[in-house]
């Protein structure tokens, strides 16, 4: 949902503004062929402010200082200066000759040796040392940090204003802005600042921040926006070998595989604040991969970095963005200790990544002062907190703001607080706001009632035929204590309703406190999944899919009351208990759950009635979420899941009838691998205790769909496969289109590659299969069943195809030796 906010953003939003600095520069490099020259050196001269240019040979330099001429260079072509006879000079055309003597190169635009290179001596010594520099010098430290986040729509023009979107809003332009990175023309549309404390102990590794103040403006409480953006741009050290922006590991100019990604150059030598410096640019020896261009100065004693300028290069396996630039600034303390002072990063997400493309800027910029050391805090101190927010944090007023920030705001900057704020005012900006909601929530809002999803009111299968469904929440928030939500659905062929309701308050936001219960009666695909789920509204897609291969008329009628209590003690771990009844039959005539009640096999019953208690045990380490109500939403990061559930069946309870005890655990755990792209590895376990008929056994999930589902069996059939006790492995790679980059013709597409392995062994005991008197044959898959599959990712940057093959149980009836899935979505 967070991604596609910003998306929706893109799309309904995007389709002479005031300079403040002194010298702005654009255009591009070429040969006398006019072919661009990729990676050229451009520099204001005298000084050492500069820039490498792209892939197409294009650039943009901006100074608050005011410069006459400009030095342009390149490996093979002679140095040329370019006398810049206004403060803006934009769209220059450079052409370079070829050089007479290779004296004067300043910058390689090819392959640089790893062989006699100065530039790698220094890049050695800084890897020594990136341990022994900064913060890390001292067992404690804490500082104070300021940080401003925005979002800004650019590249607009005349015709952009004149569009019939902004009807009634033509005031918003009078705050248009340059942008010093891409010279762009910018609008802002959302701003948010915060003051937080930070704390850090090197010895415990423990890090934490306590939030003083934070101020939003335009969209103001959208939490989904801001939470976004703040994930999108998680802390980074350059000192790392591996930068993870956007789910993707980009590998660092400082990283010790560099040298196998980048090509290196000692560039110049000089005096910054007072310490002799070198200044090291580097560049991608290949497209396609997730590297950056940019340059760094570093001291010459200490081999600390001073200041470094880093973009993404546009060739990048990444969608969605068509810039990444990051730039920070270190301060000398104590003569020889380099601390971070200024944090920039500045990302253009466009559909495109052509140069005129209109896009949204998301900029944040983060400054810290104040830093004190060796301060020891208990360990105690580190403790997260599981749900705090304090409401005076979002309330500070005007005098607050203007006597705390690390720097007082322009007039200009003042102006787009009024602005934003006037804005939210206007009718038919709330209408596009709305409409930008209902999209990526996919819930109407009606005051404090949102109706919805809408994206699964259409259904279809065997039993019910067209499925129609309508349902709703309440929504005060993001922070609200409790919801109510329901739905009610109506099959056109088994002509019935069906229904669900359901409620959650939170008795305590510090612990996290909650009381659940509702009720369900519907049809459900039972074994859609292996381990168990006491949401009353989840439903399985296995029986609500337009679409599906075979037969899917193997559902269940289902009526599932429960009420439960969990409690969230510590920061991401989730205890829950909580008591169900549910009665169990067949909703089709072709499929039967039918049992034998007695010891003779004679009587036999078609319908299952179990109370049952259950306890959970919720481990996601590192999880992030999404605001402070009953219900919260993760965000996009990879985190590992550790779940255990233990259920005792109850016999004669509200007429039960089976007395049995169930466990099961699951385990997930994501890695990345550098530039190799992500690897999921996810294990199941799960064994019965005592006698059960089919519907409470665990059924081997398998797929009929046409679509990719995780933790599913693509060449399974429904209820291919049973057990009381089972044991599954899968693991699935995403390359991220490494393998793919290296194949010329290939590299345009940015197509991604991914592999899985997924296996499953499980067996039935002699005692359940006594029982089984449903006419459906028991098959275990006791000499372990398994499959694997290959799949091409980021196909028009939305689709995905996988190609399955059955390993074994080759033989078994209607089997499925090969199928071929697809999914859809936003994946940047």
């Amino acid at each position: 949902m967070k991604k596609n906010v910003l998306f929706l953003l893109v799309f309904l939003f995007v389709s002479a503004s005031a300079v403040f600095a002194q010298t702005k520069v654009s255009g591009v490099v070429v040969d006398k062929q006019n072919q661009p020259i990729p990676f050229a050196n451009v520099v204001f001269k005298g000084s050492s402010e500069g820039i490498v240019t792209n892939e197409d040979g294009r650039f943009y330099l901006e100074s608050q200082k005011s410069y006459s001429t400009l030095i342009i260079s390149s490996v093979g072509f002679s140095e040329k200066e370019i006398a810049l006879d206004k403060a803006v000079n934009y769209n220059f055309k450079i052409q370079l000759s070829e050089a007479e003597s290779l004296n004067e190169v300043v910058v390689f635009a090819g392959k640089t040796s790893k062989k006699d290179n100065p530039a790698l001596d220094i890049l050695r010594k800084i890897w020594e040392r990136k341990r022994k520099n900064g913060l890390y010098l001292y067992d404690q430290y804490q500082m104070e940090k300021y940080e401003k986040i925005e979002f800004d729509m650019n590249s607009i023009d005349s015709a952009f204003m004149k569009s019939t979107l902004f009807k009634g809003m033509e005031f918003i332009f009078n705050q248009m802005d340059t942008s010093r990175i891409t010279g762009k023309t910018y609008l802002p549309i959302f701003v948010n600042e915060s003051l937080n404390d930070v704390f850090g102990d090197n010895k415990l590794k423990k890090l934490k921040e306590k939030i003083k103040a934070s101020k939003t403006s335009g969209f103001n409480g959208n939490q989904q926006i801001l939470t976004f953006v703040k994930d999108l741009y998680s802390n980074y050290d350059i000192y790392n070998n591996y930068l993870t922006f956007f789910d993707k590991s980009f590998t660092s100019p400082l990283s010790k595989t560099g040298i196998d990604v980048y090509n290196y150059v000692l560039k110049d030598s000089a005096y910054i604040d007072k310490k002799w410096c070198y200044n090291i640019v580097f560049y991608p020896r290949r497209k396609n991969e997730l590297t950056f261009k940019g340059d760094f100065w570093v001291n010459d004693t200490t081999y600390a970095i001073k200041k470094i300028n880093m973009a993404v290069t546009k060739s990048a396996n990444i969608n969605w963005v068509k810039d990444i630039y990051l730039e920070q600034e270190f301060e000398v303390v104590s003569d020889s200790v380099f601390l971070l002072t200024k944090d920039y990063l500045m990302s253009d997400f466009a559909l495109n990544k052509k140069e005129k493309s209109k896009g949204v800027y998301g900029k944040r910029t983060t400054y810290y002062r104040n830093h004190q050391f060796n301060k020891e805090k208990p360990v105690a101190f580190y403790k997260e907190e599981v749900n705090y927010m304090e409401p005076d944090v979002y309330n500070k007023s005007e005098e607050y703001w203007d006597e705390n920030r690390f720097e007082n705001l322009t007039k200009d900057e003042l102006g787009v607080y009024k602005m934003l704020d006037t804005l939210q005012t206007v009718k038919k900006f709330k209408q596009i706001y709305s409409t930008v909601q209902v999209l990526a929530s996919g819930f109407l809002q009606f005051g404090n009632f949102d109706y919805g999803p809408i994206f699964s009111t259409f259904g279809y299968n065997e039993v019910e035929g067209v499925r129609l469904r309508a349902g709703g929440r309440t929504y005060f928030g993001t922070n609200d204590t409790w919801r109510l939500q329901g739905y009610t659905a109506y099959g056109f062929k088994d002509e019935k309703f069906k229904y669900g309701f359901s409620g959650k308050w939170m008795v305590d936001k510090k612990k996290r406190i909650i009381l659940s219960g509702g009720n369900r009666r519907d049809i459900e695909q039972i074994g859609a999944s292996l381990t168990t789920t006491y949401d009353i509204l989840g439903r399985s897609f296995a029986s609500s899919s337009v679409f599906s291969s075979g037969n899917n008329g193997k559902l269940t009628n289902i009526n599932l009351t429960n009420i439960a209590v969990e409690i969230e003690p510590v920061k991401n771990l989730t205890l829950q208990t909580g008591i169900s009844y549910r009665t169990l039959a067949s909703a089709s005539p072709t499929f039967s759950l039918d049992y034998y009640t007695d010891i003779a096999n004679a009587v036999t019953k078609s319908d299952v009635k179990q109370s049952e208690v259950n306890f959970q045990v919720e481990y996601t380490p590192k999880r992030k979420t999404i605001g402070f109500a009953v219900e919260r939403e993760n965000v996009d990061s990879p985190y590992t899941r550790f779940f255990v559930n233990y259920s005792h069946g109850f016999k004669g309870l509200l007429n039960s009838d089976f007395k049995y005890d169930k466990l099961q655990v699951y385990y997930k755990q994501p890695i990345i691998i550098g530039p190799l792209g992500r690897t999921n590895i996810i294990m199941e376990v799960g064994k019965t205790f005592g006698t059960v008929p089919l519907g409470l056994m665990s059924v081997i999930p398998g797929n009929q769909t046409f679509f990719t589902l995780e933790n599913t069996f693509s060449n399974l059939n429904f209820y291919e496969f049973l057990s009381d006790q089972y044991a599954t492995l899968q693991w699935n790679h995403n390359f991220n289109g490494r393998l793919f980059s290296r194949i010329p013709f290939m590299r345009k597409l940015n197509w991604r590659e991914i592999v899985s392995v997924k296996g499953v062994y499980g067996t039935i005991s002699d005692e359940n299969r006594a029982i089984n008197a449903s006419g459906l044959a028991y098959n275990a898959p006791e000499k372990g069943y398994w499959e694997y599959s290959a799949g091409i990712g980021n196909i028009f940057k939305v689709i995905r195809i996988d190609f399955a093959w059955r390993g074994n149980y080759l033989n078994t009836p209607d089997t499925n030796r090969f199928t071929v899935k697809g999914s859809f979505g936003f994946n940047f």
